[in-house]
């Protein structure tokens, strides 16, 4: 409301400059926008034939070119990224502790504890069948699921 209470109250000498300054922007850009568009079509109509006559040149010349190009552009991003992670690793190992270093100290004592777990297991169990666990056992066998007892 407070906003339509300052528009009412400008002088209208103010206003009409407002307007007449918008009206002059907008019929400028509407008015180069336009020119735009006929040299766009002009040329358009120049370039056709040429570009139809050369088009057996410019194809190949054009492909050509982008594979050129983009070989480089991927060739410069590798290699960046290949100095970069080199420079991490680097900061990583001399104890700079970089970004991202502490997730990596996560994941790898993860893995370590999966791995020392997965051994005490692997050692209960060949204990269990060499001789410490005899007695009788009762487990399911094959796709079917029928019930077996072995007793040792």
């Amino acid at each position: 409301m407070a906003h339509n209470q300052q528009y009412q109250h400008q002088p209208p000498s103010h206003q009409i400059v407002k307007t007449a300054t918008a009206v002059t922007l907008g019929g400028t850009l509407m008015l180069l926008s336009g020119l735009l568009l006929a040299t766009t079509v002009i040329g358009l109509v120049v370039a056709t034939p040429v570009l139809v006559i050369f088009s057996p040149v410019l194809v190949p010349a054009l492909v050509t070119l982008s594979i050129i190009f983009s070989g480089f552009l991927t060739s410069g991003g590798l290699g960046a990224t290949a100095s970069f992670v080199l420079y991490w690793m680097y900061r990583y190992v001399t104890g700079k502790h970089p970004v991202g270093s502490y997730q990596l100290d996560m994941a790898r004592d993860k893995i370590a504890g999966a791995a020392t777990e997965a051994r005490h297991k692997a050692e209960q169990l060949g204990h269990d069948q060499t001789g410490k666990g005899k007695g009788k056992y009762t487990g399911r066998a094959g796709h079917g699921g029928h019930q077996v007892t072995v007793e040792a």
